[in-house]
């Protein structure tokens, strides 16, 4: 399938919001599993690349307008996303869920840095008071779960480095979204991604084929949903809507991730939840209004035009 048909049947915002989706599923999907993070996190981008083999548009990729640099670039976003899964998923051994949410949560900022930088996108005053009132809402949503410790503030440093390595993957991503399709991007990265979750697997002498059928199904469902309907989709959306807001997009996550705990599992919603829930979607969706309409901000207020979404 081609992204750019993809992007025809769905608006951008459509598709952004089942990739959150998918991906807040997971946090329901790790909790019924024993399997380790670093197997599973392996076998969920090997069964991804897999499933998407057939779907690359193989006579296209001669015809690539790309060097040897960008290759290089892909091939960082690769190791980027491998090592994005290491260091968060090492966090999580020190730290609670919801400290390192909090951190999560600081990606969009991380990116909008890294796109000015990189590729001279500025953001208006508006744009930022968004995504300010995003992030205040996410620390409100945790604020009842966070312990500090010297423990958790290790797990918080680990998990800060691994918020700078997607924030990266992010912005590699964009550089050369134009230049390859989406499918085949996704791929390459997958395998590359699932081959340092391999070489840590091994260095640590984890069984890679000693597991229930009910392990490898769930490594299954791991590949289809947050992967193929929730990673692919993002890497697919670099392109048309900038990585800027996907990661905006993926601060709703740990909102979705309550809702479904609280529909599936019978898990209770706490006040902080609650209020923060509320306050994390009223900036995303100012964010996303802002975004996708043309408005005429007093010159103060204005870095640049808003453009709207094609």
């Amino acid at each position: 399938m081609k992204d750019n048909k993809l992007s025809l049947l769905f608006h951008p915002y459509v598709l952004l919001f089942i990739a959150i989706l998918s991906v807040s599923v997971s946090s329901i999907m790790i909790k019924s599993s024993d399997t380790p993070t670093a197997i599973a996190g392996m076998y969920r981008l090997y069964i991804s690349a897999i499933i998407m083999l057939p779907f690359i548009p193989w006579k296209t990729i001669r015809f690539l307008k790309m060097n040897s640099k960008d290759w290089i670039t892909v091939f960082l976003a690769g190791l980027l996303l491998g090592l994005y899964f290491l260091f968060w998923m090492e966090s999580l051994v020190y730290t609670s869920v919801a400290s390192s949410m909090v951190i999560l949560a600081l990606q969009p900022l991380f990116v909008m840095i890294g796109s000015y930088f990189m590729f001279k996108e500025r953001a208006s005053i508006p744009t930022v008071l968004c995504l300010i009132t995003a992030l205040f809402g996410s620390v409100i949503i945790a604020w009842g779960d966070i312990g500090v410790s010297r423990e958790a503030l290790i797990g918080d440093g680990l998990s800060l480095i691994g918020t700078i390595l997607v924030s990266a993957y992010m912005l590699v991503g964009q550089k050369v979204s134009r230049k390859i399709d989406a499918n085949i991007y996704s791929v390459v990265v997958f395998i590359i991604g699932g081959s340092v979750l391999l070489v840590y697997s091994l260095w640590n002498n984890l069984s890679l084929t000693n597991y229930e059928s009910s392990d490898w199904m769930y490594f299954l469902l791991l590949a289809i949903i947050p992967t193929i309907f929730g990673q692919y989709i993002f890497n697919l959306l670099l392109k048309t809507i900038g990585a800027t807001t996907v990661s905006v997009g993926i601060i709703g996550e740990p909102v979705l991730a309550i809702m479904l705990a609280y529909l599936l599992l019978g898990e209770t919603i706490s006040a902080f939840q609650f209020v923060g829930g509320l306050i994390t979607l009223s900036g995303m969706l100012m964010y996303f209004g802002l975004k996708s309409y043309h408005i005429q901000l007093p010159k103060f207020l204005r870095f640049n035009r808003f453009r709207k979404l094609e």
